[in-house]
């Protein structure tokens, strides 16, 4: 079933959540930065933290919410659900429909905008990095394309063998 324009309504909703944590975990986070509690350093710990702290917390809490049948906040609102042949999809399911979705676009972009930031001062961007920073961009326009498309199945559904549907 083809439901474009509501999927992205809840995924709209969703990122207002994720949103929310994000300002939990900054306005924790920041404050121990500055008192120099916390000290990172380089760009792979501050991928590293970012993941921990952010990108695995979210992922795990969508795939908990798609698996217990009631879907995330935006699939709720939008009165929609996730499905593997017409059942509940499995933690395994839901997990790597949620890492393709959310992870792995989330820590290409983190990865993208560290490396652009550590390039700044130097006379120009290195190649990798701009490959990496289109791939950032790339990976979510492919799935708001594929929603469009016929089927109207993302490239995530199609990996964890999930659909879209809605709810009753």
């Amino acid at each position: 079933m083809r439901l474009p324009w509501r999927r992205i309504a809840a995924w709209a909703v969703d990122w207002l959540c994720i949103v929310g944590w994000v300002a939990v975990t900054a306005a924790v986070g920041v404050p121990l930065y500055l008192a120099g509690i916390i000290a990172p350093t380089g760009q792979l710990m501050l991928n590293v933290i970012g993941a921990l702290v952010v990108i695995v917390p979210v992922v795990l809490g969508a795939a908990l919410f798609e698996r217990a049948g009631s879907g995330t906040p935006g699939k709720r609102a939008l009165r929609l659900r996730v499905e593997s042949r017409g059942r509940r999809p499995s933690f395994g399911q839901t997990f790597a429909r949620n890492a393709l979705k959310i992870g792995i676009p989330w820590l290409v972009g983190h990865a993208a905008v560290f490396a652009l930031v550590s390039t700044a001062e130097d006379a120009g961007v290195p190649a990798p990095v701009w490959i990496v920073t289109v791939v950032a961009y790339v990976i979510p326009l492919a799935y708001l394309v594929s929603l469009f498309l016929p089927g109207g199945r993302t490239p995530y559904d199609a990996a964890a063998r999930t659909v879209v549907v809605r709810a009753e």
